[in-house]
């Protein structure tokens, strides 16, 4: 596939390898282990989109995001959503100002901490509807509506929202139109026996080494333009249209534990996140090209939040995991996917 690159491509896809160890490198000082959690995270930034980190209370997801931040020299804000949070506290609201010169008042657009490259939504699902309406413009857009006029967002824009699946009582659910907004939902499990005993070494000693710039936003921007460039062939993106369409209920392609378990499947974004992600994952290994295996390694945090289990499967402990799990080992990577007939 490397024929079809443009001049350079290939030459910039072992950058980005070699930018993306740095990183992994740089993140080492301060995050132990969650390796998974950092390439995905990644994933999801270099195909321009946003993550959703779901884990229990203590496992460094603020930590990550702010050291990623340092590590890709991004501009960095923290919004602490609450119950109370309104969505001009998010978006930002337009204000009355004097000039001191004339005198004359004027309506000013005073921004909101949501204007910045990256965005810490802590414990998203802990605020009202109407506040987590007022992120689907600036997550789809880039931009954001005050006053009867629009202000674009700063490029790269990316949301890296976080919530936690213990508490229920006081939290708002996320609809399914927000959750499709995310490109991943990215799992934040408890860390191993030894990476435990390296973090708590680590924090009490006290010690922390600072986090070097590996890539600048202008970097980043050109990542993603190379990613929309990298082929795919008609395998992998057959191999991905039959997952989504094979993880929707009474259709002829669903296998029969879809149809007794699923309640709805993935819709057409399902297939633009696992080509894309499968893609910048592809690159970020570098390789111009991605393959099945690729869409596998991506295909649990694209579709975790865009599958959902009937009450059939909930009544046996069948999870959205273990769903995602049974559709890759009955359909195959190696089988060869053909284009559907009109």
């Amino acid at each position: 596939m490397t024929d079809q690159a443009h001049p350079n491509d290939v030459a910039a896809v072992q950058k980005c390898e070699q930018a993306y160890q740095r990183i992994r490198e740089e993140l080492a000082k301060v995050i132990v282990g969650q390796d998974d959690v950092i390439e995905q995270t990644l994933i999801a930034m270099f195909a321009g989109g946003h993550a959703l980190l779901e884990g229990v209370p203590g496992l460094a997801k603020t930590l990550l995001v702010s050291s990623l931040a340092r590590s890709l020299d991004l501009s960095f804000k923290r919004l602490q959503f609450t119950p109370d949070l309104m969505p001009s506290d998010v978006t930002g609201t337009d204000v009355i100002q004097e000039d001191p010169q004339t005198g004359r008042r004027a309506y000013t657009f005073l921004p909101g901490p949501l204007f910045a490259n990256m965005i810490l939504a802590d414990e998203i699902n802990r605020t009202p509807p109407k506040t987590q309406a007022a992120m689907l413009e600036a997550m789809q857009e880039r931009q954001v509506s005050a006053g009867g006029k629009t202000h674009k967002l700063p490029a790269p824009f990316f949301v890296l929202a976080t919530q936690n699946p213990l508490e229920q009582e006081g939290t708002y659910p996320l609809p399914e139109a927000q959750l499709d907004r995310f490109l991943l939902h990215i799992k934040v499990g408890y860390p191993s026996g030894h990476e435990e005993w390296e973090i708590a070494r680590r924090v009490t000693a006290g010690k922390a080494e600072p986090i070097a710039s590996v890539l600048t936003g202008e970097h980043i921007l050109a990542v993603q333009k190379l990613i929309q460039r990298v082929p795919v062939s008609d395998q992998v993106l057959g191999f991905a249209c039959a997952l989504v369409r094979g993880s929707r209920p009474n259709t002829p392609e669903a296998p029969e534990f879809v149809n007794r378990w699923v309640s709805w499947g993935a819709g057409p974004r399902g297939v633009l996140t696992l080509v894309t992600a499968a893609k910048a994952r592809a690159v970020l290994h570098g390789r111009y090209h991605a393959t099945t295996g690729d869409v596998q390694e991506v295909a649990k945090p694209a579709l975790r939040h865009r599958i959902a289990g009937n009450y059939s499967a909930q009544a046996q402990n069948i999870g959205t995991e273990q769903l995602i799990q049974m559709l890759l080992e009955a359909l195959p990577a190696d089988r060869v996917y053909e284009r559907p007939a009109a």
